[in-house]
């Protein structure tokens, strides 16, 4: 039941959501604009449910020559990269608000699987394992509080393949207040890369 209801609890959380925060939003936009020349919005290819493409939205946090279709823990002198604003956006995760707009369209969910990068076949194979790419991706996820950058590909598909598994309204409301407490300690997030993190993992920063 809860799987049929959750696009409609998704659509009025977004919409809720976008009605309250909206002065945030633009606060937010003004200032990008006014610390770096560039877009407010950064738009990303990304895969959506049953592989899908779709255009995910981010509050712009790096320079504008910034490599677009790179995970941001795999670029070296990746701080080189991101803006003044866009290191506290990034750590608190300001940076996904806008992904509000992709719920509200029915491309997301609150809760879900990250959604890939257009280029990570690797993810997107070891998520078909598991039925993990059979769901809409979601702003936070139960891999996003388990580790987040830090996770191998494999474990954070099987991670995925166990939320698609256990999908039911307690198991939300539980990943949602753990991602808080993730976001408030910067929890599992990673910027630029090293030589084992490259071997281990290429998915995008979350």
């Amino acid at each position: 039941m809860y799987k049929e209801i959750k696009p409609i609890i998704d659509f009025l959380i977004s919409l809720l959501a976008l009605l309250m925060i909206w002065p945030v939003l633009f606060i937010i936009a003004l200032i990008i604009k006014i610390d770096s020349p560039g877009p407010v919005l950064f738009k990303q290819k990304r895969f959506g449910k049953d592989k899908e493409f779709f255009n995910i939205l981010k509050f712009r946090s790096m320079r504008s020559d910034a490599p677009k279709d790179t995970p941001t823990h795999l670029l070296k002198d990746a701080n080189t990269q991101i803006t003044k604003v866009g290191k506290f956006l990034r750590k608190s995760s300001l940076d996904e608000l806008p992904q509000i707009l992709n719920i509200l369209k029915g491309e997301m969910s609150v809760i879900g699987p990250r959604p890939a990068l257009w280029n990570q076949t690797d993810l997107i194979d070891e998520r078909d394992k598991y039925n993990a790419n059979s769901v809409r991706p979601g702003l936070t996820g139960w891999a996003q509080i388990n580790g987040r950058d830090e996770l191998p590909i494999v474990v954070k598909a099987r991670l995925d393949g166990e939320y698609v598994k256990k999908i039911n309204l307690w198991f939300d409301l539980k990943i949602f207040m753990k991602t808080i407490l993730s976001v408030l300690n910067s929890k599992g997030v990673k910027e630029g890369t090293n030589d084992q993190c490259e071997k281990e993992t290429r998915e995008e920063r979350g």
